[in-house]
């Protein structure tokens, strides 16, 4: 009980006494998730939408395909980056293994699946009157596609938080991917598994409470978007 007590007072002085390594850490952790989620919205938003909207040949194996891969296992996405990226693979030339880039690579394979599976369903799931209002003014097709990812946008920041929660908790895939270097590629999840196998609780501690921290004002602001276009909706 007094190494728990002992390491949480630590863990404190390290969130608040601006530890470099500790900071460096969760800036990675920060720069890697985000933009494996922006690069996850800009492909997945306007996929979801047109999965949800487009009446193609093999658009349900597509959707199906999505929503398959919305529970890949990240080790096996891990082991396919790895072996895409390695000095013998095809994009071996390019030099990323064990580099941020191909963090964000793993972290973006899992993040994008999840936002085009519940950006399909937001648009899915609203009035057909938007679309058919929208083409009786004279609307584009994109036009469309547009007005209902505008429609959907509250739902579809769901989608995005839950996308950015399960790169940010991601452990085997940038493990495998990132080879935890420190100053390098260590992220707040692989160094958690490390600091707790090597018996430094506190830097573990202070990792996870900023973990958690970051987890609450996500959920935090998505639950105020969500009360807020169910006002909008009201009016």
């Amino acid at each position: 009980m007094r190494d728990i007590v002992e390491g949480f007072r630590q863990a404190w002085g390290l969130i608040a006494g601006g530890d470099a390594e500790f900071w460096g850490i969760v800036l990675l952790s920060l720069q890697v998730s985000g933009l494996s989620v922006a690069i996850g919205a800009a492909v997945g938003v306007p996929a979801g939408a047109l999965l949800a909207l487009g009446r193609f040949r093999g658009r349900q194996l597509l959707l199906n395909a999505v929503y398959t891969l919305m529970g890949l296992p990240p080790v096996v996405a891990g082991l396919v980056i790895y072996l895409l990226f390695s000095h013998s693979g095809p994009l071996g030339f390019l030099h990323w293994l064990f580099t941020p880039a191909a963090m964000v690579v793993a972290q973006t394979c899992l993040a994008a699946p999840i936002i085009t599976g519940l950006t399909a369903v937001a648009v899915g799931s609203l009035d057909d009157n938007v679309r058919l209002t929208a083409l009786g003014l004279g609307a584009s097709r994109w036009q469309v596609l547009v007005a209902m990812i505008s429609e959907a946008r509250y739902a579809i920041v769901g989608a995005l938080v839950s996308g950015l929660g399960r790169a940010m908790a991601e452990v085997g895939a940038v493990m495998m991917v990132g080879g935890n270097i420190r100053w390098e590629t260590r992220v707040m999840t692989t160094a958690i598994v490390l600091q707790t196998g090597q018996g430094n609780y506190s830097m573990a501690i202070a990792l996870g409470l900023v973990l958690l921290g970051v987890a609450f004002v996500l959920n935090t602001g998505m639950l105020v978007l969500q009360r807020a276009g169910e006002g909008v909706r009201r009016v």
